[in-house]
């Protein structure tokens, strides 16, 4: 017996190892989205243009789930639907846009930093759309975010600028992605479907506009290695991520894997400044670290962060 155990505990210990591996990757590539969307911004394509190029592209990638995923998505309410729908516009459209504006007037590092006062909103939000409780806790947490976003827009320039109320506007976004998702499907449904959905539903709003096809028409006339920048965004950026996450959390709790996502804006900032030569003023890496900071203890004492929505981590424990 004691044997089995061990062997047992040893098994569990290495699939804990693996799954860590797998949402520290999935957090460094999610902090590539603002490199991939800065490059796009120098060849010519605007914030709106790269948010086209990351859904349309990502969706045509996770068509490939479409089989798998056909049962279940025929078993969904109008009132799922409906919700669903607000979900992807708010939290997948809304916050790609708002979020690669940012960085073309911000840069990389500050922009994924503002993204990361999601657990903020989501407080806020969970109380007046969920009606559940803000402990006094959580509330010395939003406010040491508040106060970093304070010092980030106390750079050279010493002024508030449409980055930061960009930068805040996609991490409402995301926020909402989180409390939406959880009013739409209670826990009923796994997250590979909202993540399908959710992508596929913006996808299909773009492909109504003319501007998308504009996009991918000016995708064509450029250099092959413009396309590599586009799966970077679309599928190193947002698809691979997704899928290793999911995976992690079949390895280790999510209230843990939640601790790791802090890589994304790490990942960000010294790209930002390895390959884009962006750099901040020292109050200003002071006010991304409070922001950070205070999403690290978010994510350790309340098992919420960024990019593990709340609802699924509740459904987790189900």
């Amino acid at each position: 017996m004691a044997n089995i155990d061990s062997g047992t505990t040893i098994q569990y210990s290495h699939q804990s190892w693996i799954g860590t591996i797998q949402i520290i990757t999935a957090a460094i590539c999610w902090g590539t989205l603002g490199i991939f969307s800065t490059y796009l911004n120098q060849i010519g394509f605007s914030g709106w243009q790269v948010t086209i190029l990351r859904i349309v592209t990502a969706a045509f990638i996770i068509l490939a789930m479409l089989p798998k995923l056909w049962p279940a998505i025929i078993k969904l309410q109008p009132k799922q639907w409906f919700g669903l729908a607000m979900q992807s516009l708010i939290g997948v459209l809304g916050m790609s846009v708002c979020y690669f504006f940012a960085v073309i007037y911000v840069g990389a590092g500050p922009a994924v930093a503002l993204l990361y006062t999601a657990p903020v909103f989501s407080l806020l939000f969970s109380r007046f759309l969920l009606s559940e409780s803000i402990t006094r806790k959580s509330l010395a947490l939003a406010f040491m975010a508040v106060f970093g976003v304070g010092l980030t827009m106390l750079g050279e320039q010493a002024q508030v600028n449409w980055g930061i109320l960009l930068g805040l506007a996609a991490g409402m976004c995301y926020s909402l992605y989180g409390v939406l998702g959880k009013r739409a499907m209670h826990y009923a449904h796994p997250a590979p479907l909202v993540f399908f959905t959710s992508i596929v539903i913006s996808a299909g709003g773009l492909l109504l506009l003319p501007e998308t096809y504009r996009t991918y028409g000016q995708l064509l006339d450029l250099p092959v290695m413009t396309w590599g920048y586009v799966l970077g965004l679309s599928l190193l950026g947002t698809v691979v991520p997704f899928g290793l996450y999911m995976k992690a959390l079949e390895k280790l709790p999510a209230t843990r894997a939640s601790v790791f996502t802090i890589f994304e804006p790490l990942t960000a900032i010294a790209l930002a400044v390895l390959l884009l030569q962006q750099s901040l003023s020292w109050i200003q890496y002071l006010g991304v670290g409070l922001i950070l900071l205070a999403a690290l203890l978010n994510a350790v004492l309340n098992g919420t962060a960024t990019r593990v929505p709340r609802w699924l981590k509740q459904r987790q424990k189900v």
